[in-house]
C-alpha cells in the first residue's frame, strides 16, 4: 500500500510538471498562475504546494529532468570513447542539437526558456540560478577541452575559457534561432555538419589561441 501511494505521488508530481509545461508554453511563465496549473492538471493548489514551493521550483524541476538526460548521454559517450574525448564531445553536441528538435519535452522547454520566460518578480531568482549554471557549464566544458588537449586532439595553445564561451554561445544561438524560425533551416539534419564546423574552429581558429600557451610551447 505504501509503495502504491508513493507511486501515485510520483505520478501526480509528473502530471503537475506536464501541465505546467503546457501552460507555460501557452501563456508564458509570468502570466501563468499556480491556479492555472492546478486546473490544467486536475488537482488542487494544495497538491501543487505539496510537491513544489512555487513556479520557480516547478520550472527548475522541469529543467533538471531534461538536463539529466544530457548528462547520461555525455557519460555514455565518455565511457564508449575513453581515449577520444573529442569524439565523445562531438557525439554529445550532435545529440544536444538533434534532441532539441526531436524530443518534444526538451523542444517545448527550450521554447519557454528562450521566448516565454521573463526574469522579473519572483522569476528574478530563476535568472540567478541559471547564471550560476552557466558559469558551472563553462568549467565543465573547459575540463572536456583540457582532456582533448591532453590527448593531442586539440591545440595546446587553445584558450579553453574563450572556447567554452564560444561553444555555449554557438549552440544556444543555433537552437534559439531555430526555435524562432523552425522553417529557416533543418537543425536536426544539419547537426553533424554544424558541430564539425565548430570543431574545425577549435582546431584552426587563430582567434582562439592563448598567447601565453604559445610562449610555453615554444620554449
Amino acid at each position: 500500500m505504501v509503495r502504491k501511494t508513493k507511486q501515485q505521488s510520483l505520478e501526480t508530481r509528473q502530471h503537475i510538471l506536464d501541465a505546467a509545461m503546457h501552460e507555460f508554453s501557452k501563456r508564458g511563465v509570468s502570466s501563468t498562475s499556480l491556479n492555472d496549473i492546478a486546473i490544467s492538471a486536475g488537482v488542487t493548489r494544495g497538491a501543487i504546494y505539496w510537491h513544489f514551493k512555487n513556479k520557480v521550483d516547478i520550472f527548475n524541476a522541469m529543467w533538471s529532468q531534461i538536463e539529466s538526460s544530457i548528462d547520461d548521454v555525455e557519460l555514455r559517450y565518455r565511457n564508449q570513447f575513453p581515449t577520444e574525448p573529442l569524439l565523445s564531445l562531438r557525439h554529445t553536441l550532435i545529440f544536444v542539437l538533434q534532441t532539441s528538435v526531436l524530443d518534444p519535452k526538451r523542444n517545448t522547454l527550450l521554447g519557454i526558456l528562450f521566448h516565454k520566460c521573463e526574469f522579473v518578480g519572483e522569476l528574478a531568482s530563476l535568472q540567478q540560478i541559471h547564471q550560476a549554471l552557466y558559469l558551472e557549464s563553462f568549467e565543465r566544458i573547459e575540463k572536456v577541452l583540457c582532456d582533448c588537449i591532453e590527448y593531442n586532439q586539440l591545440p595546446k595553445s587553445l584558450n579553453t575559457r574563450l572556447a567554452a564561451i564560444t561553444m555555449r554561445s554557438y549552440l544556444c544561438g543555433l537552437i534559439e534561432n531555430w526555435l524562432f524560425m523552425p522553417d529557416a533551416y533543418d537543425l536536426a539534419a544539419n547537426a553533424e555538419r554544424l558541430v564539425d564546423a565548430f570543431i574545425d574552429m577549435l582546431k584552426l581558429s587563430p582567434a582562439l589561441i592563448c598567447p601565453q600557451a604559445v610562449e610555453r610551447t615554444t620554449k
